[in-house]
């Protein structure tokens, strides 16, 4: 896997500009706070970004996927200023679940989503080597 970012641009934290890999494609569909009874324990935000990466996590072990392999997600947000809020408690989630791997990433707000609990929803590719 490499990442893409230009030299002359300033450095991305959190992300990358983009992602190049080769292997066996992974699409994960959109994950949401909830837990494996599809029922939602909390209604931080943070608390859910947790959830969803973890949920993510589990998807991508159904193809012997890592959260290393990942080489893109895109965000819905439903408070763009309740995600830039938290920010510091969603890092410290995200390096918890998924590590210091910063993909490819867009983050988009959004009226709602189709889980009226739901806070964040996330979804994500990954690239296994071959």
């Amino acid at each position: 896997m490499e990442f893409l970012n230009p030299k002359n641009w300033r450095a991305p934290k959190g992300y990358s500009n983009g992602t190049a890999a080769r292997g066996k494609s992974v699409y994960v569909a959109g994950q949401v706070g909830w837990n494996a009874d599809s029922r939602f324990e909390t209604d931080d935000f943070a608390g859910q970004v947790r959830q969803t990466l973890e949920n993510t996590v589990a998807v991508l072990a159904e193809a012997d996927a890592k959260p290393h392999h990942i080489v893109r997600m895109t965000w819905y947000v439903t408070d763009k200023h309740e995600y830039l809020d938290s920010l510091a408690e969603v890092g410290k989630a995200y390096r918890d679940v998924i590590g210091a791997h910063y993909p490819a990433m867009a983050l988009v707000q959004v009226v709602g989503l189709v889980e009226d609990r739901a806070r964040v929803e996330i979804e994500t590719t990954a690239v296994v080597p071959d």
